[in-house]
């Protein structure tokens, strides 16, 4: 009975290998050219490619975009900056001989309405007074040609009548000193002081037009904080051997 069931599992056992044996050999049959590897005939790093293949890695958005956004960050680091612009001081003063094209190179496109505004306003001045001055001075010439003369009705010296008041005549006025010296002579002086004076402001605002670009340009990248606050705080001065002990009020500017 023993030896009757041993011969049946014998059976059992090697069936499946007798069967595997035969489908083998019909395949082989008929295709010769066909390899059937089993699970120990492939190699090991044949086996880890297949699962690598097969092998489907799914990450939540969330850590796709972190991993998304790092990267375009490195790749913006390593790249060049081309939209970087750090203007020269010494060409921005140069390009600053011509009043606003300093501005301009530095790209501070509103500063350029002041500047040509600040020119015009110069330009104006000396105009008005220079020409105040030449008609004032004119006459003030005529005039004492006229009483050295004493002829105010002379065609080729008429300026100064314009300036002799509605309720006088030129004859009137040809000896009067106080329209002379009040008149002619205060208004010639004054027009020509505030001409020399409108120069030397337009020189001034060309000086600072000049200043301004290279200063700009010096502290094109130049960081300040937008916290400019002041703090307040109280303070306690220890007590020394020179002076008590006080309490006083620290006033501390952060930029």
């Amino acid at each position: 009975m023993r030896n009757g069931i041993v011969i049946l599992f014998v059976l059992l056992w090697s069936l499946p290998l007798a069967l595997m044996a035969q489908v083998e050999q019909v395949v082989m049959e008929a295709r010769p050219d066909t390899i059937i590897l089993s699970e120990d005939t492939i190699p090991e790093w044949e086996k880890r490619m297949l699962v690598m293949d097969t092998l489907v890695v799914e990450m939540p958005d969330s850590m796709t975009q972190a991993i998304a956004a790092e990267a375009e960050a490195d790749i913006r680091e390593l790249a060049p900056n081309k939209s970087a612009f750090k203007p020269n001081p010494t060409r921005a003063m140069l390009y600053g001989l011509i009043p606003g094209m300093g501005q301009i190179y530095n790209r501070k496109y509103w500063k350029v309405p002041i500047v040509y505004g600040a020119f015009l306003g110069c330009t104006y001045a000396i105009t008005w007074n220079q020409m105040m001055y030449s008609d004032y001075s004119t006459a003030y010439k005529d005039y004492m040609y006229d009483s050295t003369s004493g002829n105010p009705s002379s065609e080729w010296h008429t300026s100064w009548q314009i300036f002799v008041p509605a309720n006088s005549s030129p004859e009137a006025e040809i000896n009067n000193t106080s329209f002379r010296d009040n008149t002619l002579k205060r208004r010639k002086d004054y027009y020509r002081r505030y001409r020399d004076l409108s120069i030397i402001i337009s020189a001034g605002v060309y000086l600072i037009s000049l200043l301004d670009a290279y200063v700009d340009a010096q502290l094109f990248d130049f960081d300040i904080s937008p916290d400019l606050s002041m703090r307040v705080e109280p303070v306690v001065t220890p007590k020394t051997p020179y002076s008590s002990q006080s309490y006083g009020v620290n006033c501390s500017f952060k930029f």
